[in-house]
């Protein structure tokens, strides 16, 4: 039984689906100028304040006058006006754009196929105009609410500029931001430097994580792999967002016939930005060599049987209870698949250790490049 259409059912369908662009441009739209508006009545407190001509009590003032010329404006009360104040000096080009310019600009010309950053120059621009680009470009981009997110739960500037990036490219909702936040996604994402993979070039270092968070499982400290991947399947959207956007379920325990034998693989999923397939297999103990060459045969299955011609090579990645990094070094080091190999936890990790964890990466590469100097 086929689910045909009419033509007039096309031409509704048609219609149906101008009015959403529509009404998600006029969004688009609306949230452009309500931040815009934000910065700038930000910037004029900021500047008042700072001058000393303003305290608490001309502001409580402006809120009075705000409230009777606009009786029915949300926001602008005390409490909203010092956030914008911050959103202002968070964001200007002393305290932010210095420090974080080769950055930004480096992010610009990574991704000149981004429709945020199409109006950037690929060259270094006078950074003022640079500065007015990321306010257009990205500030602009993010909503209101997923701005205090941000403001209120980190501290590094590179920390928001990742979180800010992470909201255009994965249209995060201010629920899915917070759960990123909370499981400490910016320092993961930085220490996934520990992977050591033979990984194709047009993977992204954001595609990695290690540890990756499931505390939404609710599973027990000892459990068997078929709990992990039954509950994985029935919290498949969450599974998918701790993974990062742009997977397509396809299967668990995807069969795989080699020769006279079939052969299941636990959780396969398909990567449109990537182009290609990404088999996830579980192991709910530390990583052991052995535990590569089964992913390598369900990797060179995928790819003679299951590939098309225009997709990538398959990815593996190997989730496992642990690991310990010179073993996976070892492994790895004659290994030509394309593999990721990291830990996973059942419960998030306090944001103090990571962040620690991180410190020290920086300090040690820092220490580094002062001797190769």
């Amino acid at each position: 039984m086929t689910n045909s259409t009419t033509p007039e059912q096309d031409v509704f369908h048609q219609i149906v689906l101008l009015i959403e662009q529509s009404r998600n441009r006029t969004f688009n739209k609306i949230n452009e100028e309500l931040i815009l508006l934000y910065y700038q009545v930000g910037e004029i407190v900021s500047n008042k304040v700072a001058e000393g001509n303003w305290g608490d009590q001309t502001v409580n003032s402006l809120v009075e006058f705000i409230g009777k010329k606009l009786p029915r404006q949300n926001g602008f009360n005390r409490r909203g006006l010092y956030r914008m104040k911050q959103f202002f000096e968070t964001y200007s080009l002393q305290g932010f754009m210095l420090p974080l310019t080769p950055l930004i600009q480096s992010y610009f010309n990574e991704n000149k196929n981004l429709t945020i950053v199409s109006a950037v120059p690929t060259q270094l621009m006078y950074t003022t105009e640079l500065h007015q680009k990321f306010i257009l470009g990205i500030l602009t981009q993010i909503t209101w609410t997923n701005h205090l997110e941000i403001l209120s739960s980190t501290s590094s500037s590179e920390e928001k500029f990742f979180y800010l990036v992470q909201c255009i490219k994965e249209k995060w909702s201010m629920r899915e931001l917070r759960r990123q936040l909370s499981s400490s996604y910016f320092e993961r994402t930085f220490l996934a430097k520990e992977f050591v993979s033979a990984l194709p070039t047009q993977i992204h270092h954001n595609f990695l994580k290690d540890p990756y968070i499931f505390e939404f499982l609710n599973l027990p400290q000892h459990h068997s792999e078929t709990d992990l991947e039954k509950a994985l399947v029935l919290n498949l959207q969450m599974f998918i967002l701790e993974i990062g956007k742009g997977f397509s379920y396809m299967g668990s325990q995807y069969r795989l016939q080699v020769g006279n034998k079939d052969y299941y693989s636990d959780l396969l999923f398909y990567h449109r930005d990537l182009q290609c397939l990404v088999l996830f297999e579980l192991k709910v103990r530390e990583f052991e060599p052995e535990f590569l060459g089964k992913l390598n045969f369900y990797l060179e299955a995928l790819d003679r049987n299951v590939k098309r011609k225009h997709e990538n090579p398959s990815i593996g990645i190997l989730l496992c209870k642990g690991k310990d990094n010179e073993v996976v070094e070892y492994a790895m080091a004659r290994n030509n698949s394309p593999t990721l190999i990291a830990d996973y936890q059942t419960q998030l990790i306090d944001k103090r250790v990571l962040a620690n964890k991180l410190h020290e990466w920086t300090e040690q590469l820092s220490r580094l490049h002062k001797t190769d100097i």
